[in-house]
Order: C-alpha cells, then structure tokens, then sequence
C-alpha cells in the first residue's frame, strides 16, 4: 500500500501545473468569514491557502506529500503571501487544540484508508477548531459523472485512479468515493458539528464546526 504523500511526491510538479486557481466553492465559504488562524488541511500547492491568506491573520498549510509543499512555497514567494508550511498527516493534525478558526479540507479525505482512518482525520479536525470555528470539508462522490456506471452498495467506492505524466507514466492514486448518505453519516459520527452539506459538481461538501 502506497502512502499518498508518496504518491504525490512522485507527481508533484507536474500535478501542481494543472492546479492553478481556487475553487469556487471555497471562495464561497471563506467569503464574509475571517480568523486569527486559518488551516488548508492537505493544501497541496497552495492554491486554497493563497485565498485563505485574505481572511485569516496566520495560515498553516499542512500536507503529506513534501513535493506539493515545495510547489506550495514556491507559489507563496512568486505570490508574496504567507503561510507556515507543515508536512504532516490528516489523521494526526501537527496543531494544539482549539486553535484554528477556518480551516478548508478539500480533495484530501477521500485519499485516507481505512474507513477509521477517515474517521479519525474528522475527530482531528474536530479537535482543532477553535470554539466558534468552521470548516468545508469536500470528497468526491458517486454523484461524479466518472463514476456513474459504477455498481456500489451505499458504502461508497475503493478504487485507483492513474496519473499520467508527460512521456505517458502512470502513477495510481487511491480514491474512496463517497456515497452521499455515507459522507453525512461519516460527519454526523464525527466529533466535528455537521452544520450543512450538499452536493456541487461531483463532489460532497460540508460545513462543518466543533
């Protein structure tokens, strides 16, 4: 079983060219909402702490693969915006308690196993929002156009997904894709307050609190 800090590491550069600007969704949380300390929970290249640079006083970006973090901060010195760069796993957040007042944890979870694992990133992030503190939490979902062929049980989906880089490698990523009602009964089990949820372009998102 490959890590996928490792994964990434091997594709970083490359995958960090195709990762350019923001989601829209993200935007949309952190609009009108800001904080002593913002969290990009697996920020790969930094893209999502560039926005969350705008509403938070401190940003730490944190992420499993050392090659993203290095696109990341050289993203942060061309665009001349600060974020503390941390490499460090979603199951086991490298944050005192109650400390982050906005946090964006999107595109990650899904590359967690097992289930318990998930389950724990949750609790971890459960644990480091401030009182008062949010955070939108997103994993692909079996509403994805690319998945609609495939058969799943409502306990969503285990499968790999290649990475090709120029010249034609490939590079296999592990994805669970979430059944809907398995993403909500995730966070509803969760320490984390599940506050609103829906579905937006393939994808499970939800806003979360301690």
């Amino acid at each position: 079983m490959t890590h996928a800090g490792h994964t990434y590491d091997r594709i970083a550069a490359h995958f960090s060219k195709t990762r350019e600007h923001a989601w829209p969704e993200i935007e949309s949380f952190l609009d009108d909402r800001t904080g002593e300390l913002g969290l990009d929970l697996g920020c790969g290249n930094g893209r999502h702490a560039e926005v969350l640079a705008d509403h938070a006083d401190r940003v730490v970006g944190v992420d499993a693969s050392t090659g993203l973090l290095a696109e990341a901060a050289d993203r942060a010195a061309q665009r001349e915006f600060d974020a503390d760069l941390v490499a460090g796993d979603a199951a086991t957040i490298p944050l005192r308690d109650e400390t982050v007042d906005l946090a964006v944890y999107v595109a990650t979870l899904h590359h967690l196993r097992p289930r318990e694992r998930r389950r724990q990133s949750l609790d971890e992030l459960a644990r480091v929002l401030a009182p008062g503190g949010r955070a939108l939490v997103s994993a692909w979902s079996t509403e994805h156009d690319r998945f609609a062929d495939e058969e799943t049980d409502g306990s969503g989906l285990d499968t790999e997904i290649d990475w090709t880089l120029p010249g034609g490698e490939t590079v296999g990523r592990f994805y669970h894709v979430y059944d809907p009602a398995e993403f909500e009964a995730d966070l509803r089990e969760s320490e984390l307050e599940l506050i609103e949820w829906e579905l937006s372009s393939g994808n499970c998102y939800a806003v979360v609190g301690p």
